[in-house]
């Protein structure tokens, strides 16, 4: 595989200021939806037509890429030629609800995703994500969080590839959050892989609490491989730092984790 795999779509549309400018964002983005409603919806058809697993996977895949082509999002993959042939761990940051299209567009389809538990409220989306295999993790009932922990757990050490947003969430501050453990956790057991991947661009693009699309380009950098018990101590909360300092390091955003934990000193001690 290529070190760079580049979709050389439509050309950025030139920058217009003003009322001009405004009229023609929306536009792009009334039309973006359009083509993103279409693209899901054949999504979700094959989803439930088609048999088998991989296959289903295959389909979800090229409808995320063609929804791509069209909106003329320009997107670039570097280092995919890293990414193990066998099972592995990916985690990658979390800024936009287009994240999970994108990893869904380029990963293989051996890799299955793990979503928020709340999506199991959501109908369509419970059936859509239950056939083509995702795992739910419930975020804020205990039990039911240990239990899907375990559960990760057994499918690691199964040997299953799973690709996860450790953060959790996004929000419309730029920043990497804390990771949480459990992808980290799951990898210890099963000694898989980690595989983090920074995903940049689609925070300009759709961001929290933003309708309508922008336009825009993503680059996609899938970075070395780590596994488990080449690591000091193999200690999933010593792993899931190095994936986020890795993640970091090519983000160029601020580690919003760090900050906070600066805060959290600087109130135990008065201002001087």
């Amino acid at each position: 595989m290529k070190n760079e795999h580049v979709h050389k779509l439509q050309h950025p549309m030139p920058a217009a200021g003003g009322v001009i400018g405004r009229v023609l964002e929306t536009a792009y983005g009334v039309y973006a939806w359009i083509t993103f409603v279409v693209c899901v919806s054949a999504a979700i058809l094959s989803a439930a037509a088609v048999p088998g697993l991989e296959r289903r996977r295959r389909g979800v895949s090229a409808a995320a890429r063609a929804w791509l082509f069209i909106a003329g999002i320009r997107t670039r993959v570097s280092g995919a030629e890293t990414l193990p042939p066998g099972h592995c761990i990916v985690v990658a940051n979390h800024a936009s609800y287009l994240d999970g299209l994108i990893l869904q567009a380029f990963l293989p389809p051996r890799f299955t995703f793990v979503i928020k538990g709340e999506m199991q409220k959501v109908p369509l989306a419970n059936f859509f994500l239950t056939r083509i295999g995702s795992r739910f993790v419930e975020r804020f009932v205990a039990t039911a969080s240990s239990r899907d922990a375990r559960n990760l757990l057994r499918a690691a050490a199964a040997g299953e590839s799973m690709a996860v947003f450790p953060e959790g969430t996004f929000h419309p501050q730029p920043g990497l959050q804390r990771f949480r453990l459990g992808a980290f956790a799951a990898a210890v057991k099963g000694d898989l892989p980690i595989v983090p991947i920074a995903i940049r661009g689609s925070r300009h693009i759709l961001p929290a609490r933003r309708i309508l699309p922008r336009h825009g380009t993503l680059q996609i950098d899938v970075l070395d491989a780590m596994r488990p018990s080449d690591q000091e101590g193999c200690d999933k909360r010593a792993l899931a730092e190095a994936a986020r300092q890795k993640i970091l390091a090519v983000l160029a955003e601020p580690d919003l984790a760090a900050v906070r934990r600066q805060k959290g000193v600087e109130s135990h001690f008065p201002s001087e």
